[in-house]
């Protein structure tokens, strides 16, 4: 198994209510029924404010690295990613566990 972690750092003056945000959030809850590949999903909103913290986090798993590149070529995970770039930067980890 492959653990695939992202951290997203909201973009200066983007606040998380922001209608781009909304949206993004939206799309990333989404991926869970539509990209075959995933076998854990899971993303949420940070609940601490400490300044070296990021904003939302994604953790997910997938079987192998054939299934990772597969999750990341996916249309929907594409569409999504692309509508954060738009308003925010991240940091990802994969591994295997």
């Amino acid at each position: 198994m492959i653990r695939h972690l992202v951290l997203f750092k909201l973009n200066d003056g983007v606040e998380r209510d922001d209608p781009r945000v909304v949206a993004g959030d939206r799309a990333f809850r989404e991926l869970a029924g539509q990209v075959p590949e995933l076998e854990f999903w899971e993303c949420a909103w940070n609940i601490t404010d400490r300044p070296i913290a990021y904003d939302y986090a994604i953790n997910s798993a997938v079987a192998d690295e054939d299934a990772l590149k597969r999750y990341i070529e996916h249309p929907a995970h594409q569409a999504a990613a692309g509508q954060w770039r738009e308003f925010a930067t991240w940091v990802i980890a994969d591994y295997p566990f």
